[in-house]
């Protein structure tokens, strides 16, 4: 009798650990990487070619580190600092850019913060976050700044479909944004941070009305990330 107990007690440890490995590990701060997965299984969508501008980190909060593992390949763009030392190890697969975003060619001051997930080019989004304690700006630094279009030129090739882009920088998506030519250059999916969207409400977002107004549709809300699909060429 005490055989079979311990042979149950293995049984349901094995099952425990299927169950475990069977569920998709999350890498994205809000899941964002886990439902984008399910709509590209959708599409039997298994390799791909992704950007992520706001990369932050290889791996935390990372929305596209899950699609690194499963063999895609894509742009990461990250202004912080000494921030591509990482990624050129850990994503050397990947196109590694140590840039700004934004509507011009130029240098902008960027907000360096004791949480790197904090860092801004915004001064107004800097200064509020800067009198939350524990957070507090560690250095200010210029940073060179390009249109998104024209790294878009510079290394996305004519033929590559870019299956989906994540747009995170704090304060600046819309600049982000406006900075893409949208008549060359569009992504299946576009993940948006956009803390001013409400289901409710969305016209009363800018984010979700220039999105919009270039063609695309919401397909999934998370806690603060918007994920959009080009309605122009998908039907969902």
């Amino acid at each position: 009798m005490k055989g079979k107990k311990i042979i149950n007690s293995i049984k349901l440890l094995l099952i425990n650990v299927l169950d475990f490995f069977r569920h998709k590990k999350s890498y994205a701060q809000d899941g964002e990487d886990v439902v984008l997965d399910a709509l590209l299984m959708d599409k039997n969508k298994d390799k791909g070619f992704f950007v992520d501008v706001g990369a932050h980190h290889p791996v935390r909060f990372s929305n596209t580190y899950l699609f690194s593992k499963k063999g895609w390949k894509g742009i990461n763009i990250d202004p912080t600092p000494g921030s591509m030392r990482k990624f050129k190890l850990l994503r050397s697969r990947d196109i590694n850019l140590e840039i700004g975003i934004g509507a011009t060619q130029s240098k902008i001051n960027f907000y360096c913060f004791n949480e790197p997930a904090l860092n801004t080019f915004d001064p107004e989004l800097a200064s509020k976050r800067n009198n939350q304690k524990p957070y507090f700006i560690t250095k200010t630094r210029l940073v060179d700044v390009l249109p998104l279009k024209d790294v878009f030129a510079a290394y996305v090739s004519p033929n590559q479909q870019i299956d989906f882009m994540t747009v995170d920088v704090e304060g600046l998506d819309l600049a982000v944004l406006q900075s893409n030519d949208w008549n060359l250059y569009r992504p299946t999916y576009l993940l948006v941070e956009d803390v001013d969207f409400l289901i409710e409400s969305p016209r009363d977002s800018e984010v979700y009305q220039f999105i919009n107004s270039v063609g695309y549709s919401v397909v999934s809300v998370l806690k603060r990330t918007i994920i959009f699909i080009d309605s122009t060429k998908n039907a969902f």
